[in-house]
């Protein structure tokens, strides 16, 4: 039996791992009273004690209890930004070309970011395929659910009393300054960082990505584009949807509370857009964690979570 160590269960990432773990007969999740929640000799040997441990902490916080690991057996899967681009680390998105793998052979996994995994699932097949120049100047616009804030973020949304700004969407990383810029350009190649709009609106979890392309910036058309990605994507998490299209209106919502990514492409011959739809706690967070310890257990990747393949 596989032992499992959520180290900041607390979070809206951790409680919906443990939701999704709830149910598996091969795993035994070990547990801290509340009051040992932050004991740090309590998390040392609960740590040291797993098999695999997920990490769903602020970074300085895994950082240190990655560093409290003694147990060379014991696997770590980081939802923090600390690892995603670090020496030693390998990178949690397993639809990449490779990157399976690497992680099965891995004891230390960085998750990616909610809004990275979309860019990097768009970019990553063109620029590796050539259709896509790594030294284009592109921009990303990603529309995310107000749960991606964390408690204090979900509190101030469902207040009664919360601020009439709030029942509009709001656009956030004004500095260009966005956490999880690093991992979209390392992750892709790409030499320059894009332009970043996230937004966070009044809906509780969902996730799209958008990235504008004109023609005269692709090797190629936008049917080529779809083709490459139906190729690309063959697995149960990620896939092709040709007909993702509400009657002319895509929602950010349309995957909430599931665990897969749904790559799609619209425009025309000159402007073209790509769209990837998730959920920020999904194959944003909770469900790529999961999907990383099925890898390492050489489980289905799909176990334990909500996906099209389980529909």
């Amino acid at each position: 039996m596989t032992k499992i160590f959520i180290d900041g269960s607390a979070g809206t990432t951790g409680l919906r791992i443990a939701d999704r773990l709830a149910d598996r007969t091969d795993i035994t999740l070990l547990t801290l009273p509340e009051a040992l929640r932050k004991d740090v000799h309590a998390r040392r040997e609960m740590l040291n004690t797993a098999d695999i441990a997920f990490l769903c902490l602020p970074d300085d916080a895994a950082r240190e209890s990655v560093s409290l690991i003694e147990n060379p057996a014991t696997a770590v899967i980081d939802t923090s930004t600390a690892h995603r681009t670090a020496d030693g680390w390998v990178y949690g998105f397993p639809e990449l070309s490779g990157q399976r793998e690497k992680i099965a052979a891995s004891r230390r996994i960085a998750n990616p970011g909610c809004h990275a995994s979309g860019f990097i699932a768009l970019i990553a097949p063109l620029t590796a395929a050539g259709m896509l120049s790594r030294d284009a100047a592109l921009s990303c616009i990603s529309l995310t659910g107000y749960s991606g804030g964390g408690k204090k973020m979900i509190a101030e949304y469902e207040d009664p009393a919360h601020a009439p700004l709030l029942d509009a969407p709001r656009m956030y990383g004004l500095s260009q300054q966005h956490k999880h810029l690093p991992e979209m350009s390392h992750m892709t190649g790409i030499t320059i960082p894009p332009v970043f709009c996230p937004i966070v609106a009044p809906f509780y979890s969902g996730m799209e990505v958008t990235i504008p392309l004109h023609k005269r910036d692709l090797a190629g058309s936008a049917d080529e584009v779809l083709a490459l990605y139906k190729q690309y994507y063959r697995g149960g998490v990620v896939y092709v949807n040709e007909q993702a299209d509400e009657s002319g209106f895509l929602s950010a919502a349309a995957l909430s509370g599931r665990d897969d990514m749904e790559i799609s492409v619209h425009g025309n011959g000159e402007r073209i857009l790509l769209v990837a739809r998730y959920d920020n706690l999904g194959k944003g967070a909770s469900g790529a964690a999961i999907q990383n310890m099925n890898i390492l257990l050489g489980c289905d990747e799909t176990a334990g979570l909500m996906t099209k393949k389980g529909e």
